[in-house]
This record gives structure tokens, sequence and C-alpha cells, in this order.
């Protein structure tokens, strides 16, 4: 059996991509939190995401569990794998996954970085802080019923290039998960509309509109004020580059874009 891992740390999106990635690479099989995903559908095992603390989630991904353990292995076997991926938060956890299923040496370690951009890792941070949710990658309708509670939202079907399904997600609120933080898409407005008022020629911000879904956007809607001294142009890419640091800086999210749209223009004399 060939056995590769991903790596990264919690909350960076590793399940998010994990269906794809592995699809990608012609890789069957995915070791999650304690669960064994073949073919995009749960083949054993149970989420460590479920558990009722910390520690027993901890307990739940290593395999400590006995009868977890056995039922996990029975199934690699009985499906007869060829190739697996394990995912894990750092190579000693990994590691220790696939000595404790055992299943071979790890032949191929891949990190987070290398199949997710920073706007894609750092907006997983984001939501992960503000809004406590992890991601299975299982459809919802295979979620167990005891648990439905738990789920806060449907995820979507993951596609391949050509547009094939290959599977769905699940998005959940663990139990250990304590709390969330809560930023008003207000207040992220307003830091827009300061960022770019500070700017001298901008009169005001007319209308902002944002949208954190899967790659954060922002579109800024200006009343410029115009002299010789800087094209429109150049106002333009002045503001982009503002609101992007600022956004970056007070919420560690790294837009993909930031459109400006100038809808009015006062010309100002020097």
């Amino acid at each position: 059996m060939q056995v590769f891992a991903l790596v990264g740390p919690s909350g960076t999106g590793k399940s998010t991509s994990a269906l794809s990635f592995a699809h990608s690479k012609h890789i069957p099989a995915i070791i999650d939190d304690g669960m064994l995903i073949y073919k995009g559908r749960k083949a054993a095992g149970f989420s460590a995401k479920y558990e009722k603390n910390y520690i027993t989630a901890i307990k739940r991904a290593i395999f400590f569990y006995d009868d977890h353990l056995k039922e996990v292995q029975e199934a690699i076997n009985l499906l007869a794998i060829h190739s697996i991926l394990i995912i894990g938060t750092s190579i000693k956890m990994v590691n220790q996954i696939a000595e404790k299923l055992n299943i071979g040496m790890i032949t191929k370690y891949y990190h987070v970085e290398e199949i997710r951009s920073s706007k894609e890792i750092n907006m997983a941070l984001y939501v992960r802080k503000t809004e406590g949710k992890h991601i299975i990658p299982l459809p919802y309708i295979q979620v167990e019923h005891n648990f439905i509670k738990r789920m806060i939202m449907h995820g979507k079907k993951i596609f391949s290039p050509q547009k094939e399904i290959i599977g769905e997600t699940t998005i959940i609120r663990p139990n250990f998960q304590q709390g969330v933080i809560h930023i008003s898409e207000h207040v992220i407005k307003r830091v827009v509309s300061h960022g770019c008022t500070s700017i001298d020629e901008v009169r005001d911000c007319t209308q902002i509109d944002v949208n954190l879904t899967e790659l954060p956007k922002v579109k800024v809607n200006l009343s410029l004020y115009y002299t010789a001294d800087k094209t429109i142009t150049d106002i333009a890419k002045i503001a982009q580059e503002k609101v992007a640091q600022d956004i970056k800086k007070l919420f560690n999210i790294e837009l993909d874009t930031v459109d400006i749209v100038v809808e009015k223009l006062i010309i100002k004399a020097n």
C-alpha cells in the first residue's frame, strides 16, 4: 500500500481540500480525524470532531481506542485499498497514525501550503476563529442522526477540474469548540470606509459590498476629488492597496480581489 500524508495546522482547510486533492492524486481512501473515507463515502470509524472535549478528540484522531482501531483496520483490509491519504496537524501525528493502523511507512508528505493558497488558508483560519466551523469530507446525509443538531449547515459539492462530482462536505461545530467570535459585516465595512476616506483624493464611499464566502472579495464605490497630480487609475490603485492592507492587518484575511468603482468625480482646482 502507498501511504501519503497531508499536514498542516488546525483550521487551515485540510479537510476542505482533502477530497479534491486525493482525487487529483488518484488516492481512493482518506484517514481524517479517526474516520476512514473511501471513494467519498464513510467506510469505518468515528470522527473526532464529534467528541465531547479536546482530549478525547485527540485520542479518537490517533486511534487510541482499541475497538475503533480494529474497526478501521478491518475495513482497510476488506476494501484492499492500494493507496491512502492520512490527514494530520503534524508529521509526528500522521506517522503515529500510520504506525497504529499498521499500514506501512508514509512515502510522501504534502503540506497544506502546497495545495492551498495563503488567501485560502487565512480565510479558513478566519472562519474557524470567528464561526467555529469544522469540515468533515462527507455528505451530510451520512452524518449520524444523533448529531444532526450539531450541524450548522450542509456544505457544498466538491468538483474535479472537469466538473465531475467527487464528493461533498458537511460543516459542523464540535462540542469542544468553546464559543465563537462574531465580527459584524458592518465593522468590516467601517474599516474599508475609513481606509478609503483617509486618502486625500477620496471624498466618500458611496457603497461597500463584502463577500467572505470562499475567496473573500470587497467591492467599493467611490466618489473622488480629481486634480492633475494623480490619474484616476492611480487613485483607485491606492485605494485598492489600502483596503487590502487594512483587512489583512486587522482581520488576517487576504482579499482575493478589491474592486474599485469610481461613480462620481469632482474636479478640484490645485
